[in-house]
């Protein structure tokens, strides 16, 4: 019987990407496994089928072979012609995350064994700092929980002056076989789980385990400009690998506090400035608290309230070195609230002299313009 075209087999079209051919197979390898139709040869039929069409058309050689000769083309990368040959999956890298992870069966066709050196785990340390520490940069030390390698053992979980023998169930191989319909399955031995070696007489301190919880104390460079969100990987400082693996890393997270002055966007910093009604009139210098200590502006003549002045470089470090953000520093006029008799005179004086308010009705869009918070409207202003 002539076979079926491979795109047919998979319910794809001729321009079907990788990744669709994949998902079809995907698809209906979960429909057709023999393990969800047990005694159905009809459903392991296509399955095979499938599988071939897979082998084929997920390769970009064959599959260009293929569009152009047919199967003629593909006879030898098939298996000669004789129909499924689960060996053409042992270049997919795939296969064991289509069929593998799908039905529980593990490492398939003599893949690698569980039990080799394992990386440690990686941790997380979250920290808080004040917003100065954030500024400047700081170091500092913080106390982790881990599992370490045993001293006394050295990790290998056998007492000093012992060692582990081979598993007597799979031979020291970590997996045991078996035939699965028509595969021939490896799965992770259940008796010495993976390692191939069972611990006859464990380590006293650790049990058997290699490892051993300590509380370890690690010092933490604060680089400055870093930010609430922001995390420091430090490599090496999670825990241990077994088996001679290597160790994870410390992700420390950083939780910066709010300033009760300046505000933080970027690396820009906003402030708000009370300054004397006399001051804006007439102009002058105010001193404007920075994050290097008070630093002199001048106001000009006539500053109105909400009026916003910048102070170059004086912001947040970069937290990658590239420089300074800028201070925005919003004036804001300050009323008076008790006042001399004399204080008192000399207004009602200017009050005279002054013309008297008028009242210019703006639109409706300009009032709530001016609602916004001043902080929102110097970032779009700067932005």
């Amino acid at each position: 019987m002539s076979k079926r075209d491979y795109y047919e087999v998979l319910e794809v079209t001729k321009t079907a990407s990788d990744t669709e051919i994949k998902s079809s197979y995907r698809r209906l390898a979960m429909k057709f496994h023999p393990d969800r139709n047990p005694g159905d040869e009809l459903a392991e039929e296509k399955f095979k089928e499938c599988a071939e069409a897979y082998a084929i058309l997920a390769d970009a050689e064959k599959r260009s072979l293929y569009d152009r000769f047919g199967h003629a083309g593909v006879k030898s990368a098939a298996g000669g012609g004789a129909g499924f040959d689960p060996s053409v999956f042992q270049e997919f890298g795939d296969f064991a995350d289509i069929l593998g992870n799908m039905f529980g069966f593990g490492d398939m066709f003599g893949g690698r064994r569980r039990g080799g050196p394992q990386r440690g785990a990686d941790l997380r340390y979250d920290l808080e700092i004040s917003f100065e520490e954030s500024a400047k940069g700081a170091e500092t030390t913080i106390q982790i929980p881990r599992q370490e390698t045993c001293d006394t053992c050295s990790g290998s979980g056998s007492a000093p002056g012992s060692s582990a023998s081979n598993c007597p169930q799979c031979k020291g191989q970590g997996q045991v076989r078996f035939q699965q319909g028509f595969f021939t399955v490896a799965r992770t031995c259940p008796q010495c789980r993976g390692a191939g070696k069972i611990i006859t007489k464990p380590c006293p301190d650790c049990r058997g385990a290699g490892r051993i919880a300590r509380d370890r104390k690690i010092t933490v460079k604060i680089p400055p400009g870093i930010a609430t969100g922001q995390q420091l990987r430090l490599m090496g400082e999670g825990e241990s690998g077994s088996a001679g693996g290597p160790a994870g890393h410390l992700y420390v997270v950083v939780h910066v506090h709010e300033h009760a002055f300046f505000r933080r966007d970027g690396v820009n910093l906003f402030c708000e400035i009370p300054v004397n009604f006399t001051t804006v009139t007439l102009g002058g210098e105010i001193q404007v608290p920075t994050l290097d200590g008070n630093e002199t502006v001048k106001v000009p003549e006539g500053t109105q309230t909400g009026t916003t002045l910048r102070l170059k470089s004086k912001g947040m470090p970069d937290v990658n070195g590239r420089g300074r953000g800028d201070l925005f520093a919003t004036v804001q006029v300050q009323t008076p609230r008790k006042l001399t008799k004399e204080q008192r005179k000399l207004i009602e004086q200017l009050a005279q002299a002054l013309p008297k308010d008028k009242f210019e009705p703006r639109a409706r869009g300009e009032d709530e313009q001016d609602e916004r918070n001043l902080f929102d409207r110097v970032k779009d202003m700067f932005a």
